[in-house]
């Protein structure tokens, strides 16, 4: 039986063997057989065998039927740093899994600079998670955070483009739930703080984000920075999920 691996970027980062195909190990770890838990899970199906930090070996001798001819579901090789020692070329689909098991995959497409955005609004997903205003489009800003002569860095981050408002009419926000709408003046002066100040490059809204994210409020689409080398995940729009992803996207909150 094949073995899978797979990085988990949200809501912890890991790397985990798997003898479950990608929609069956992302509707396990949603949803769980024995632990209750019913959760968002994003995770990439990566290729194995790269590097030394992870124990192959160890996946080899336990990622094994068991006696009663199951797969075996997770055997896990990494909590911490998972993310830093996968290699962007290793990366394949990413599996975005809402609470009730339900998966979308998105395959990676070659990066576009967005056109005529005054600012950006990111949610750092995997190893930091704040919501951010920035000046800086995706590239720029994947290479900012990683970059080691930065005083605050990471080796590799993966965040998300969000929807926003629109300044002059903040109450036309869309379908985005509770993101903004909690602290609104808040919100706005971190992006006027931003578009005022040409030696501000990034503004932290909330340091931690990581319970208010949520697949529906998701613009562009997901980005793993590592340097100058971008991977780009586009999120489907809505008539492509309407017709392609239906059960899906209304579970994701999206129709």
């Amino acid at each position: 039986m094949q073995t899978y691996f797979y990085l988990s970027v949200f809501p912890n980062q890991a790397l985990i063997a798997s003898q479950l195909e990608p929609r069956h190990f992302g509707s396990y770890m949603a949803t769980g057989k024995t632990n209750g838990s019913f959760e968002r899970i994003m995770f990439i199906q990566v290729k194995g065998n790269y590097g030394d930090y992870f124990d192959w070996d160890y996946a080899r001798e336990r990622c094994v039927m068991h006696d009663d001819g199951r797969p075996k579901n997770s055997v896990w090789l990494s909590v911490y740093r998972s993310l830093e020692h996968t290699p962007l070329d290793m990366m394949q689909s990413m599996f975005l899994v809402t609470t009730d098991g339900r998966s979308l995959e998105i395959q990676p497409e070659a990066y576009a600079a967005p056109r005529d955005a005054q600012f950006y609004v990111y949610n750092e997903l995997c190893p930091i998670n704040p919501l951010v205003v920035s000046r800086l489009d995706p590239h720029e800003f994947a290479a900012y955070m990683t970059n080691p002569k930065v005083k605050v860095s990471v080796p590799k981050v993966v965040f998300a483009d969000l929807k926003t408002i629109d300044l002059d009419n903040p109450e036309k926000t869309g379908n985005i739930g509770s993101t903004y709408d909690r602290n609104l003046d808040h919100f706005k002066d971190c992006i006027h703080s931003v578009l005022d100040d040409p030696h501000k490059m990034n503004k932290n809204v909330e340091r931690s984000h990581s319970e208010s994210f949520s697949y529906n409020i998701i613009n562009r689409g997901i980005y793993i920075g590592e340097g100058e080398n971008v991977l780009f995940y586009p999120m489907p729009d809505i008539e492509f999920l309407r017709q392609n992803h239906y059960d899906w996207a209304r579970s994701a909150m999206i129709l």
